[in-house]
């Protein structure tokens, strides 16, 4: 294989997929390495802002995602009682944007990239160790013993980057102060008719509920909850924990917590990173979570991935003699913006995790007063944007 734009992708998540599809767009030669022996689609449901809908539009894959996940047709913030706070004009803001947003399942959304790629452009089980540089090349070694090499080399391998690593060196992760307890549920009740796309927030003492219905009767909730970092399930169980923090709470929140089977229950303490001021060096860059991993407050984890799988792609095509340069100039463009998305989300979250009583009360009499076109407004910067 010639070494002249060929790319070595470590990490075959999204943003890889992305990073892959928006490359093999500028005629470069692919290759994701992935250190699962076996390529399957892990997760719950996600969110998919306007602007990561155009974003997956240019990377060819927009129509099949709109197919299997479900437009949202309504957002609604309400307390723990079900009293409504606000709800957001989900209408305007597509046609504001130019697109809807969408909700779908996060293993039907890598799935959809994935069959965009070639068998011979994706290798398993292979974990990166380190990379190495010289003028022309860089060269990357797994834990196999095996090495290879090509002209640039993109670390798209999450929030536990081992590029990363590689580059700047151990860091600590942030703890957002709060566990997120999500799954998915077949579920359909007469008593809470649900249309597809529908979905709504409910937000109490430290602890928040989100529900999306994504189509085909399935359901994709969260708990976010505030709770010690590395604490474990209480005695009763994962499922039984969470009903039992909920106590009270307005249906249908209890109701689709019963009809998820407890094997489908995930529980992961959220956390980030402190803002890198650089993300590469020489031949090696970073895309998504390796780069800028943000609490999911805000809903662009993924979108701010893909957009930049797009900007790299375009500044390696634009200044085709030089990679190292047109790298740098994909992180000075890229950077602001995915670093203040970074600081955003953690200030939403914890404005929405408030335990202070008259905090809340505050919190709720400005989302009930101040009007839904005004509040959706503050977020045109995010949802808005086109790369």
């Amino acid at each position: 294989m010639s070494n002249e734009k060929h790319a070595l992708i470590i990490g075959a998540g999204l943003s890889g997929l992305a990073s892959a599809l928006a490359l093999k767009q500028k005629s470069w030669q692919v290759t994701l390495y992935e250190q699962a022996k076996e390529h399957k689609g892990i997760g719950a449901g996600i969110v998919l802002a306007a602007n990561a809908m155009k974003a997956l539009d240019k990377l060819g894959v927009g129509q099949e995602v709109r197919e299997l996940g479900a437009a949202v047709r309504s957002a609604r913030i309400r307390d723990w009682k079900g009293n409504l706070l606000v709800e957001l004009p989900v209408a305007e803001q597509a046609e504001r944007y130019g697109a809807d947003s969408y909700l779908i399942h996060r293993a039907d959304l890598q799935q959809a990239l994935f069959a965009k790629i070639s068998t011979h452009e994706l290798v398993l089980g292979k974990q990166f160790v380190s990379f190495s540089q010289e003028k022309e090349r860089v060269h990357a070694a797994f834990a196999d013993g095996s090495r290879t090499h090509a002209t640039i080399l993109i670390g798209a391998d999450g929030i536990h980057s081992r590029v990363r690593k590689s580059l700047f060196g151990e860091e600590s992760m942030r703890y957002s102060g709060y566990t997120a307890i999500r799954g998915i549920a077949t579920y359909q009740d007469p008593r809470y008719p649900l249309e597809s796309g529908g979905g709504f927030e409910a937000w109490g003492k430290g602890i928040r509920f989100g529900f999306s219905h994504i189509g085909n009767n399935r359901i994709h909730w969260f708990a976010a909850t505030n709770a010690p970092e590395g604490e474990k399930d209480g005695p009763s169980g994962r499922k039984q924990e969470t009903l039992r923090r909920l106590d009270g709470w307005y249906e249908p929140v209890r109701a689709v917590i019963e009809a998820t089977e407890d094997a489908a229950i995930l529980r992961h303490d959220i956390y980030d990173r402190t803002p890198l001021r650089r993300w590469g060096e020489g031949r090696v860059t970073l895309v998504g979570d390796a780069a800028h991993p943000m609490l999911p407050n805000l809903g662009q984890g993924a979108g701010q991935g893909m957009e930049d799988a797009l900007v790299l792609a375009r500044c390696l095509a634009d200044d085709h003699t030089d990679s190292a340069r047109a790298l740098r100039m994909y992180e000075e463009i890229r950077k602001k913006r995915a670093n203040a998305i970074v600081k955003g989300s953690r200030l939403m979250g914890a404005v929405t995790q408030w335990e202070n009583p008259l905090a809340i009360a505050a919190r709720h009499f400005l989302l009930k007063t101040i009007p839904a076109r005004i509040q959706s407004r503050r977020l045109d910067w995010i949802v808005g944007h086109e790369v």
